[in-house]
């Protein structure tokens, strides 16, 4: 039987990265950050020179773009564009302040859901990102939708900066998380939502581990339903 699909969605800074690894690893499905799809765009883009207000020149280079997932030798999953390993380059703050712009382009967005189906189409994935159970698989057998409070949101992104050795201020984290949602949620093309029949989680006062297993107390409830039904 085909292996059930994990749709993730929500805001930035609510966790979902780190749930979906978790929940794909207990699972063994495939994880697929689409965040980092837009985000090595974004990347690719700013190599090349091309600006934000030029949107076909970045459809084409979108189109052009060979972008894929691997697992390399320290067991973490690497993203890849022509060869190239942009792991790290798709987590600097320049990369997400680009990402979100070039994520609008409507070009871009028709090329990357196309490899994002390809990539999940025989199931057992956990596909997380801002438009997965509302318009990449609207048909998926699981729908989540992670959700925090901006400041909790915020204290996140800047606890995860400065891990990553990035200085950075809470308050201008909380202003870029804002007007990303701002973005994301009024873009014409496939905005943030919840989906109606996603469940929806609130990771205020929930440990990573807690909301892990809760995703998967869900996937487990509609894989016997799928079974018994």
């Amino acid at each position: 039987m085909r292996k059930p699909i994990i749709a993730i969605d929500g805001p930035a800074g609510a966790g979902k990265s780190t749930v979906a690894r978790g929940v794909a690893a207990k699972l063994g499905y495939l994880y697929i950050d689409t965040g980092a799809m837009y985000r090595a765009v974004a990347v690719k883009a700013a190599e090349s020179r091309i600006p934000l207000d030029d949107p076909d020149r970045i459809v084409d280079l979108a189109n052009n773009l060979d972008i894929y997932f691997l697992k390399e030798i320290d067991g973490a999953q690497h993203i890849f564009t022509d060869g190239d390993d942009l792991t790290e380059a798709v987590r600097t703050p320049e990369a997400t302040r680009l990402s979100s712009p070039v994520s609008a382009i409507p070009g871009v967005r028709h090329r990357l859901v196309e490899l994002q189906r390809k990539m999940g189409a025989q199931g057992g994935v956990v596909m997380e990102g801002r438009d997965i159970g509302t318009y990449v698989f609207p048909d998926a057998e699981v729908k989540i939708f992670l959700t925090a409070s901006p400041e909790e949101r915020a204290r996140r992104r800047h606890k995860d900066l400065e891990a990553a050795g990035i200085p950075a201020e809470v308050e201008k984290v909380a202003a870029e998380i804002r007007e990303r949602d701002q973005r994301d949620s009024s873009r014409a093309m496939a905005p943030l939502r919840k989906a109606d029949d996603a469940a929806l989680i609130d990771t205020d006062d929930m440990s990573v581990e807690e909301v892990v297993q809760k995703v998967i107390d869900i996937h487990d409830s509609k894989v016997k339903e799928c079974c018994t039904g």
